[in-house]
């Protein structure tokens, strides 16, 4: 039976609960900074002005039914229903949360509001609002060579693994809609040239704020004796 996976708990396996139709996966806005020329009808939109576009948070909203199936009593009930609210508001961060309905990718969201319950005898709906991050993100990191996983539509065979000697030229594709910023493992020291800005890689693993992969083509310039591997995954609408 399909149903969300939050909190380390699904929702049919754990609680027996399913969906009822309706659901609603949102989708984010775009976040514009825009200015007006006095005296005029133009407006100019800074929003890209870092390379990258901003998005709103987005909001999963679910349906569950939930039914006592087996004790069919008032205080077997209310157990469930208190078992149910502390795995759904238990957390205080986002969490991982998978929809069997949407294979391969997974959101990072929250209940902040109160479900709603419409309650019968045994019986009742549990509507829940979860606030997720803008993207969907891949369950699989870029460069994987599992080909049942591969979709012709939205993935690119890569490679994100070089053994280095000197100097390399590499390209990654960053197949999303959103910049990232990989991490690295390197087995030495190195440099990487991008956009004519040069980055010092420590050995083992580093991540960098400054290091980003815009989405496309992203071509480097590698430098050192070693192994260097770049790993993310691509986040979708």
């Amino acid at each position: 039976m399909r149903g969300i996976t939050f909190n380390n708990k699904h929702s049919f396996r754990d609680f027996e609960l399913t969906i009822a139709p309706g659901r609603n996966i949102g989708n984010p806005s775009k976040v514009k900074r825009k200015e007006r020329v006095p005296y005029s009808n133009i407006d100019y939109d800074f929003s890209g002005i870092y390379g990258d576009q901003e998005y709103t948070e987005r909001s999963l909203t679910y349906t569950f039914n939930v039914i006592d199936q087996h004790n069919y009593s008032k205080e077997h009930f209310s157990i469930m229903k208190i078992e149910i609210l502390n795995w759904l508001l238990g957390p205080n961060e986002k969490n991982k949360l998978t929809d069997d309905a949407i294979p391969g990718y997974y959101f990072l969201a929250e209940v902040e509001n109160g479900p709603a319950l419409e309650e019968r005898e045994f019986d009742g709906t549990l509507t829940v609002e979860f606030i997720a991050y803008p993207f969907k993100i891949s369950e699989l990191e870029e460069g994987h060579d599992i080909w049942d996983e591969f979709n012709f539509l939205l993935d690119v065979a890569q490679i994100t693994e070089f053994d280095v000697t000197g100097t390399k030229e590499v390209i990654l594709y960053n197949l999303g809609i959103s910049i990232l910023k990989p991490t690295i493992k390197s087995s030495a020291e190195m440099e990487i040239k991008k956009d004519n800005i040069t980055f010092n890689i420590p050995i083992g693993e580093s991540t960098s704020y400054d290091f980003i992969l815009m989405p496309g083509e992203n071509k480097l310039t590698v430098s050192g004796n070693g192994t260097i591997s770049f790993h993310f995954r691509k986040e979708l609408i």
